[in-house]
């Protein structure tokens, strides 16, 4: 047998493809008649919103590199045109897909649940009535009608807005009182306003009746433009290329660099045009000539445009039954309010489990050293944080407070730079120092370091998390994160934010891991000792958990541990270039995605080492990105008990029969076979045993939930 050639192209999948079939099993749970009508609702409107992000960012820059002339294949060997085409391809066949689901099996769902969406010709007189003394009252007012002509251009369409084009006709043959062709259709737009509710709920007791706010305003067109025949209306939604180019070499100032690049996303090339699929066609030709685009660009849609609203009929009055019973996230054992928490974390290294435990505990973290006498410093990365942050408050107070607060404010996170930017000037205003994040690399690590001082001395108190420092997301993602004063990490903590804020790079590091100097090294190491075992007859086995799995090299790496005799169990929620299944290359790999009511976040990664299992938590997914073009950081779970957890944590979404897509040999997926055997959904398990910790805890007279003190400010200052 000759050597394998880990690299062929043939044994790789395309990142963009994988793409879509992630969000295919997302739309599988919509299918899904076993999980609530709310439920379902939900995870289509997930996967219109994973949709649109694909487009401004992924599918623009294939768009951009085919305009270039790039033709460099990808990690499966096709170029940029090929992807394109397959992805085009794919993606109609989704959004075909997608209305399948929602006019084959949603609608009647909901019908016969009692909501139901009403067309114009099935209002009642009481309803119609409504209608228009809404219309005329709530909606005309916000509306502004605009026609198209040689002296007012077609004019800027916002990307993602819904719109309405309409083809208007003169009744009496005159504009503005000079005489026009009596067959010259003239062009006409209205913008359907985001600040009102998208749909409005009909008054009575007849069930839930429902009318779409594009459809009133097409009703009333007339209302618009008096004096006009309306030909046709049809809504429309265009999307556009929203990738930031930024030259951050040149840039004097990132921050107004960043700000002044934002504004061109509401500019950038349409992408892709949503129109209705009974859109007449000379409106359609005026439509494509106008955004210069072409058919493989235009989407006909077989009901409403843009379903990510089906998100705010999740909370619909009247239908819990039809939801699942929102999970209050629970108290963590190792933490009392009795003690100080520097206290705590001082006896024993603190396992935190998102969203099954609260996040209350980070935010205590920063909360009380922002008011403790003795806390010097205060060090910390935010990647993306929630609109009303506690963490930045926190932080601020502590400036206020008279520490020292440095804080990285990663300017880059895509889509949030604008809620960065406010953040970023917040923060300086209080007395911290900012920084914007180092040229030429995204900082995604998430850590904060506290320096205290106590009686023996100066001790460093650490929070290493896989998630972002986000409250609101914390209750939606799954993620893990450990609080520590362990000496070595506090060491590589000081190191790593010396190295964000100037020049400093140390020697050598104790145990934390850093993305890009050496952190896929220390990734393949580890793989490939397992190699090692497994050819010397010693135990060897991987486990790991992330979201998604790209990189060339560290599959090539698991190709061959595979080859070697490795047990491979990978866990990839998203993106999955790697096949399982290849006689004598993956074989050895069992790949699964997880799919459930919470996004599966966390990055774990065990390696057996011979029955000394190595465990480590990570910010970093194993794709070129994090590893090469990110400040990413993969720390041990040193403690064995917390370990053991972590690994527990593993065990369980590994044995999960309920929410597991497997991965097959041809690249597709399908759900685990459960006949036979009792059924385990990994998440509902974790909820279970987290009520079950906080049951036994308070038995004991244990923690409480955390509530910041504003009342001890004043004391402190």
């Amino acid at each position: 047998m000759g050597t394998i050639d880990y690299s062929n192209p043939k044994y790789y999948y395309n990142r963009e493809l994988s793409w879509l079939k992630f969000n295919e099993r997302i739309l599988s749970e919509a299918r899904d008649k076993n999980n609530l009508l709310m439920e379902r609702l939900k995870f289509l409107s997930i996967t219109a919103s994973n949709l649109d992000e694909f487009f401004m960012v992924r599918v623009a820059s294939l768009k951009n590199l085919v305009e270039v002339g790039a033709d460099k294949p990808d990690i499966a060997g096709l170029t940029p045109n090929e992807q394109l085409n397959m992805v085009s391809e794919g993606t109609h066949e989704f959004v075909n897909a997608q209305y399948a689901t929602l006019n084959r099996s949603l609608i009647p769902h909901m019908e016969k649940e009692g909501i139901k969406f009403v067309q114009a010709d099935e209002y009642t007189e009481e309803e119609k009535a409504y209608l228009d003394k809404y219309f005329e009252k709530e909606v005309f007012p916000v509306l502004t009608p605009m026609a198209v002509d040689s002296s007012r251009p077609f004019p800027l369409i916002k990307n993602k807005s819904l719109n309405i084009g309409a083809l208007l006709q003169k009744k009496d043959g005159t504009r503005l009182g000079k005489k026009v062709e009596k067959n010259e259709l003239e062009l006409a737009l209205v913008q359907v306003p985001s600040v009102l509710p998208r749909y409005i709920v009909l008054p009575g007791n007849n069930g839930v009746r429902l009318v779409l706010l594009e459809n009133e305003i097409k009703r009333h067109m007339s209302r618009l433009f008096m004096n006009y025949e309306v030909l046709c209306a049809h809504a429309f939604r265009v999307m556009r290329n929203a990738d930031l180019d930024i030259d951050e070499e040149e840039a004097e100032d990132l921050l107004e660099e960043i700000s002044s690049k934002l504004k061109q996303r509401q500019r950038g090339d349409v992408i892709r045009l949503e129109v209705e699929a009974d859109i007449k066609k000379n409106l359609l030709k005026k439509l494509k000539s106008e955004f210069n685009i072409e058919n493989e660009d235009v989407y006909p849609i077989s009901g409403p445009i843009d379903l990510t609203f089906f998100m705010s009929l999740y909370g619909l009055k009247g239908y819990d039954e039809h939801r699942v019973p929102k999970h209050v996230p629970c108290k963590v054992p190792a933490l009392t309010e009795e003690e100080s928490i520097f206290d705590l974390i001082a006896k024993h290294d603190i396992l935190l489990h998102h969203p099954y435990q609260t996040f209350d505990p980070v935010v205590r973290f920063v909360d009380e050293a922002s008011r403790d006498p003795e806390v010097l410093a205060i060090k910390q990365t935010l990647y993306r944080v929630s609109g009303n942050s506690p963490i930045v408050a926190a932080l601020s107070r502590a400036a206020e407070n008279g520490k020292q607060v440095s804080v990285l404010v990663e300017l880059k996170a895509r889509f949030d730079e604008e809620h960065n930017i406010v953040w970023a000037k917040k923060l300086e205003k209080a007395g911290c120092h900012v920084i914007y994040g180092l040229v030429g690399l995204k900082t995604h690590c998430k850590i904060t370091l506290v320096v205290r001082k106590e009686e023996d001395g100066i001790r460093r108190y650490v929070h290493l998390g896989t998630g972002n420092y986000n409250d609101s997301t914390a209750k939606l993602y799954t993620d893990m994160g450990i609080l520590t004063c362990d000496a070595g990490i506090g060491e590589d903590a000081t190191a790593v934010f010396n190295m964000l804020s100037g020049y400093s790079e140390p020697l050598g590091w104790n145990e934390l891991s850093l993305a890009p100097l050496w952190l896929k090294d220390r990734l393949i190491s580890l793989i490939n000792k397992e190699r090692d075992n497994a050819l010397a007859g010693k135990q060897a086995r991987i486990k790991a958990k992330m979201n998604s799995l790209c990189d060339p090299d560290v599959i090539s790496a698991l190709y061959e541990a595979s080859s070697s005799g490795v047990k491979i169990d990978l866990i990839v929620r998203g993106i999955c270039c790697l096949r399982s299944g290849i006689p004598g290359v993956s074989d050895n790999i069992r790949v699964k995605s997880i799919v459930g009511n919470f996004l599966e976040h966390a990055r774990i990664f065990c390696f057996e080492n011979d029955g000394t299992p190595r465990v480590f938590l990570a910010s970093a997914d194993w794709m070129p990105r994090n590893l090469d073009r990110r400040v990413e950081i993969m720390f041990p779970v040193k403690d064995e008990e917390l370990k053991t957890k972590v690994l527990e944590v593993l065990d369980t979404q590994l044995a999960d029969n309920m929410r597991s897509h497997i991965l097959m040999a041809d690249g597709t997926y399908e759900k685990v076979d459960r006949r036979g055997k009792d059924s385990l959904d990994c998440q509902k398990e974790f909820v279970k045993r987290a009520k079950a910790e906080q049951k036994s805890t308070v038995s004991e007279g244990g923690s409480r939930v955390f509530v910041p003190r504003e009342s001890d400010e004043r004391k402190l200052k």
